[in-house]
């Protein structure tokens, strides 16, 4: 009797552990730290406005702290403008052990992008992973980039290629500012494709544009 108790008990421990993998694998599965029936919390009392204050302002966070949460969160680390430069200008860039990754669609990569970056557009993995994935394997860090601001882009791309091909978390970066801030900063961009050698610097080219072109 004792043994059919214990082996009804170690079914029953395999038949919730493969429930729970289940659940967690489904796109329809419940999440189990939700709470499905609100109605039955207690109403708590309200809160005074100066409480409210106090702790709004304790709570606040800049939007650059609000991605750096996000990303440890998935594991990724985020790289300001100052780091992103210093590995831009790093000699291992030159052998490949430092690379950029833009994580926009061919189009706006054309337009304009980190010279010597590599395109990886996650909706199109296929186009691209001959070319990345040996270089992220061999890479020391990997820079992921997209547009900055509200752009995800670059995030998803991190997450994908890591996990895919079994990245080392240390050496993958997302630059937060994105294109947008590299731009504003006043540095070199690269038009079509990679090591094309067209360098331009686009905030120079607006300022002449707005102010009518170089005097004669």
């Amino acid at each position: 009797m004792k043994r059919v108790l214990q082996e009804a008990a170690l079914v029953a421990v395999i038949g919730a552990t493969l429930a729970f993998a289940a659940n967690s694998l489904s796109p329809r599965g419940l999440q189990l730290t939700r709470d499905y029936f609100p109605g039955t919390m207690p109403v708590l009392p309200a809160a005074t406005g100066t409480n409210v204050a106090g702790n709004a302002s304790t709570t606040t966070n800049s939007p650059l702290e609000l991605l750096a949460a996000r990303l440890q969160k998935d594991g990724l680390q985020l790289a300001d403008s100052n780091q992103v430069a210093q590995l831009f200008g790093d000699s291992r860039r030159e052998r490949d052990e430092v690379i950029f990754i833009d994580a926009r669609d061919e189009e706006h990569y054309r337009a304009g992008h980190i010279p010597g970056a590599y395109l990886f557009d996650r909706f199109r993995p296929e186009n691209y992973l001959t070319n990345v994935v040996p270089a992220c394997l061999t890479a020391q860090q990997i820079v992921f980039y997209c547009n900055g601001g509200d752009c995800d882009d670059s995030e998803h791309a991190a997450i994908m290629l890591r996990d895919s091909i079994g990245l080392p978390k240390q050496k993958v970066f997302v630059y937060g500012g994105g294109l947008t801030e590299w731009i504003t900063n006043g540095l070199p961009v690269e038009l079509g494709a990679r090591n094309s050698g067209q360098l331009t610097n686009l905030t120079q080219s607006a300022t002449s544009a707005g102010t009518g072109g170089p005097k004669q």
